[in-house]
């Protein structure tokens, strides 16, 4: 049986930093070209990085990565390099969009031993949930062109073409294709990677070619990517599956079968007799991991990439002695080490003695600096300062949202002096009800927790504690309490979280009505309430830092509704 040889990058990439990507794909060339590779994929958009969102409106954008290709280009020697830009395609009318420069595709280019020998333009362009590719790009009007790499017809496509049946992918087989190489920017969302697995065994036991798709790894601003790239047989069996939230340079030997028509223009590819290692790696394709395991990782690597790409090295977090906090400076010290997170309680009157303990037992046990700074006497002089404004009216939530205003304000001081990142610690069941303060807990440049319900929070942590209790048990035994008055708990105010988090998730994700959730079995009265509350609090939503999309529907990027809204109807 026929082999190629297929060598995959799936590497981690910045939006907009040019340069640092030049320099990761030209390691990533020379790395394949000594493995005598027939041919290197790298991600989707991986000379711009993915998804360059309005950068790709500027012409001197578009025209700096255009000549990184042309370098790539000269780097190119015997491997075929299958790498996404930004490419510029004649306009099919007038331009009367106000752009400074011509349209843009999403494309792929084949480099070869100097030259660029081919361009595939995105036919798909997905516009849906987070991705609105229609926006910015023109779609590819050539789904069937195929290459000769080695003397084995490939078809290249992108991400999105692979994702419907009969696309692009298909054409290209019809074409003579033996092998589909698809490179992706496939973000990370919970279930979604059995989905993927499912779309390229359509096209590999459909088709009875192979496949290999190339995904990106790494966080950028809310999205993970989270790698798993795959290469999967005729049959359908997976022969090399990448790791997980990592980088992975790998190397497959891979059968084609026999050729069923050979359309396709001049060969491209290794001619040169270079030796090559017969090693190709296989491992247990079958070593699934457990959902909320995956939860974390993406959580890890989305505030760890977030940190570190916006030219920060330390964060900053306020704990409270609640589980939100402790979570959150878990995540923050296996993202970034336990020297680049600093720990600050603030204890008002209300703080209660087990909080204040229970945030230095975490703080001991993660080896993290924590100060210590009272607010009594600020939130006394708060009060003094309002008295003649809040005089006639009793002690109430605007005195309760002192308190966290006056932690947000410290804790932006902090960061302002010691250029360290504040990570807000609250969650989707709060941000979605509104049980957070504007300019208080809601403080920060980001909000590792802010897609991540309540009762998932606890799984969350009684995962991390598995076989080392890093958070306290007492933490997580206790009932969540905001401590902003006497004996407060967050059941005065919200649904049991068992009951509130599945309402949310109807809701907002699968976006049922009132009625339809009623129907599921919820009290109506409890339900109402839920999606008003929701309703209402679309403004401090708006106001929220970024956080790491982990759902089918997060705030921000996924679920866009006005905040000026007079529908009520569910």
């Amino acid at each position: 049986m026929e082999t190629i040889r297929v060598a995959g990058a799936q590497i981690n990439l910045r939006v907009g930093d040019l340069a640092h990507n030049e320099a990761r794909i030209r390691d990533a060339m020379s790395w394949a070209e000594a493995e005598g590779a027939d041919v290197l994929l790298l991600p989707e958009l991986a000379i711009p990085g993915y998804p360059p969102e309005d950068l790709v409106i500027r012409k001197g954008f578009v025209d700096a990565n255009l000549g990184v290709l042309e370098r790539l280009a000269g780097h190119a020697g015997a491997t075929v390099t299958v790498v996404g830009f930004v490419d510029r395609v004649p306009p099919a009318g007038p331009v009367t969009t106000g752009r400074d420069s011509s349209p843009v595709a999403n494309a792929a280019a084949l480099l070869h031993r100097g030259q660029i020998k081919g361009i595939y333009n995105k036919v798909l362009l997905p516009n849906y949930g987070v991705f609105d590719e229609e926006r910015y790009f023109v779609a590819g009007s050539a789904p069937g062109a195929v290459w000769n790499v080695g003397g084995v017809v490939v078809g290249v496509s992108i991400c999105e073409d692979i994702w419907v049946p009969d696309g692009p992918p298909s054409t290209q087989v019809a074409a003579g294709a033996r092998l589909l190489l698809n490179i992706n920017g496939s973000p990370f969302q919970v279930s979604k990677d059995a989905e993927r697995v499912r779309h390229i065994e359509r096209e590999a036991v459909g088709a009875r070619v192979p496949v290999v798709y190339l995904n990106l790894v790494g966080g950028q601003d809310e999205l993970v990517f989270d790698g798993g790239s795959i290469v999967m047989d005729r049959g359908g069996s997976i022969q090399y599956r990448a790791p997980r939230f990592e980088e992975d340079l790998f190397v497959v030997d891979v059968e084609v079968g026999e050729p069923v028509d050979n359309r396709a223009g001049a060969t491209v590819g290794r001619s040169d007799p270079s030796p090559r290692s017969s090693e190709t790696r296989f491992p247990d394709p079958g070593s699934a991991t457990e959902p909320i395991e995956l939860i974390y990782r993406a959580l890890v690597l989305g505030l760890g990439d977030y940190v570190r790409k916006n030219g920060f090295s330390k964060v900053v977090v306020g704990l409270s002695g609640g589980i939100d906090s402790a979570l959150t400076a878990v995540i923050a010290v296996d993202a970034l080490g336990r020297d680049a997170v600093r720990g600050v309680t603030m204890p008002s009157e209300f703080s209660s003695h087990g909080s204040i303990h229970d945030s230095e037992e975490l703080a001991r046990r993660l080896g993290i600096r924590l100060d210590v700074i009272a607010i009594g006497d600020l939130f006394t002089a708060y009060r003094s300062a309002l008295a003649p404004v809040f005089a006639g009216n009793e002690f109430g939530v605007a005195e309760e949202n002192l308190q966290p205003r006056i932690r947000g304000t410290l804790l932006m001081g902090i960061s302002n002096k010691h250029s360290e990142m504040v990570v807000a610690t609250g969650n989707k069941s709060e941000m979605a009800v509104g049980y957070a303060t504007l300019y208080g807990d809601m403080a920060g440049g980001y909000a590792v927790l802010k897609d991540v319900f309540k009762t998932t929070v606890y799984d969350l942590a009684r995962w991390r504690n598995r076989g080392d209790e890093v958070i306290p048990d007492e933490i997580i035994r206790k009932p969540p309490s905001a401590e902003l008055r006497p004996g407060q708990l967050d059941t005065d105010s919200l649904p049991p979280y068992e009951v509130l988090d599945q309402v949310l998730a109807a809701y907002i994700e699968e976006d049922r009505s009132i009625d339809a959730i009623v129907d599921a079995g919820f009290d109506r009265a409890t339900v109402t309430r839920v999606a008003a509350m929701v309703d209402r609090n679309e403004y401090k939503r708006r106001q929220a830092p970024p956080g790491v999309k982990i759902t089918p529907k997060a705030f921000g990027r996924d679920r866009r509704l006005p905040i000026t809204n007079g529908w009520r109807g569910g």
